[in-house]
């Protein structure tokens, strides 16, 4: 009789133990990919920002502030898919050096920059067309960091200015002037 009894190395028990351990490895594979989308989503609430048409037959874009109070979004400078960081504060849009080579963007020389971390040495160009959400502008002065960390781009005001914006709460509406 103890022949019959079950053994922990039979085919059943070792099926069992495997599939046990893919139920774990594929639950956790689930929570990682949850709480990844979660934190981008909170890194960035507006991946794919859409133009709409307001009351007043206006085009316009509204961009919801992240966690940290800023407007992160998705757009493309030049037809290729960017992240931008909407910064009133800067004079013009400013895209990391390995971004912009990326975007085989041409760069001249461009001075040196007064920057909230100090004087640094930056590149300069034209963008050919930069949109958000619909609401393109071209021939966009830009400026190449080249110790800018990252693949965002600070969104300045060398675009910005071109639209109208109001910001009410957590919202931003970018529009076309009347």
């Amino acid at each position: 009789m103890n022949g019959d009894l079950p053994s922990t190395n039979d085919l059943p028990s070792l099926l069992g133990k495997a599939m046990l351990i893919a139920a774990w490895i594929v639950g956790l594979a689930l929570l990682v990919l949850f709480f990844s989308n979660l934190l981008e989503h909170q890194r960035n609430p507006n991946p794919n920002p859409a133009l709409e048409i307001n009351a007043a037959g206006l085009p316009q874009v509204v961009l919801q502030q992240n966690r940290m109070g800023h407007y992160v979004a998705r757009g493309s400078i030049n037809g290729k898919a960017v992240t931008f960081l909407l910064d009133t504060g800067a004079t013009s849009v400013a895209l990391p050096l390995q971004l912009a080579r990326r975007l085989d963007l041409p760069m001249r020389p461009g001075g040196i920059s007064k920057t909230a971390n100090g004087l640094v040495q930056t590149w300069s160009t034209r963008l050919d067309n930069v949109d958000l959400g619909g609401l393109s502008a071209t021939n966009v002065r830009a400026a190449v960091m080249p110790n800018m960390p990252g693949d965002e781009v600070l969104l300045g005001m060398s675009y910005l200015k071109r639209f109208e914006m109001i910001q009410r709460g957590d919202t931003l509406t970018l529009r076309v002037y009347r």
